[in-house]
């Protein structure tokens, strides 16, 4: 019997009865369908059967834009995004994300198939979740985004993702996370042993083609492998 999920979620398959899964968590104030159009570009079409999860994040009120409620999966209380973290709205997010894992692994996915990725706050989400899931995963892609409750891996970090894959890029132009801490939080991963690999590209809060096609390599190199 298939999980049951808290999260409404946009499913494309590649192809029938994918073997392999990516997760993917968009940015505040986005949903769900924010990254659907990468896919033709991301995609290897020798790549086995895929299917691509992107949940939609719950409408709440973010502090940092005046209270107005709108899709996040945390609350961001100031400027400074580091600041103040909102431990609670990341853990109810984070176990959110490991129903969808758990639906994977329902539908005959191996947890060594699954792929969490994000964007900036989806980016932190993906982190979190990724490095305390207590089965192996694939990896985790972590864009233009930072490190939440890193302090805290000591402890909650799961051994059988001590050394998991990690893609992360980042703009150098960004103005709203900017490249300083996700380049923090590479640091961070690698001095924990994680096999990251950085690319920063000239550009502001974003993707870009460069970007796409370095993953689309990367992808194929630990998600299928």
């Amino acid at each position: 019997m298939e999980n049951r999920v808290s999260l409404p979620c946009v499913e494309i398959e590649t192809a029938a009865q994918p073997l392999h899964a990516v997760i993917w968590l968009h940015g505040l104030g986005a949903d769900g369908n924010d990254f659907t159009p990468i896919i033709p570009q991301l995609v290897d079409r020798d790549w086995p059967a895929l299917r691509f999860v992107f949940p939609h994040a719950p409408v709440r009120p973010v502090t940092v834009n005046g209270g107005v409620p709108m899709r996040a999966w945390y609350d961001i209380a100031g400027v400074r995004i580091e600041d103040k973290q909102d431990e609670a709205g990341l853990r109810t997010s984070i176990a959110a994300v490991e129903q969808l894992i758990a639906r994977e692994v329902a539908r005959g996915v191996s947890s060594r198939h699954v792929l969490l990725a994000g964007f900036s706050q989806g980016g932190a989400v993906a982190l979190a979740t990724g490095l305390r899931h207590p089965a192996p995963l694939a990896g985790i892609v972590a864009l233009s985004t930072y490190l939440m409750l890193g302090e805290r891996l000591a402890t909650e970090g799961a051994p059988a993702n001590a050394h998991l894959p990690i893609f992360m890029a980042h703009g150098s132009l960004d103005p709203v996370v900017p490249q300083a801490l996700g380049m923090a939080a590479r640091d961070a991963l690698l001095v924990r042993g994680h096999m990251v690999a950085w690319h920063g590209y000239p550009m502001a809060h974003q993707v870009c083609l460069e970007e796409i096609a370095d993953l689309r390599a990367w992808i194929g190199a630990h998600l299928f492998a």
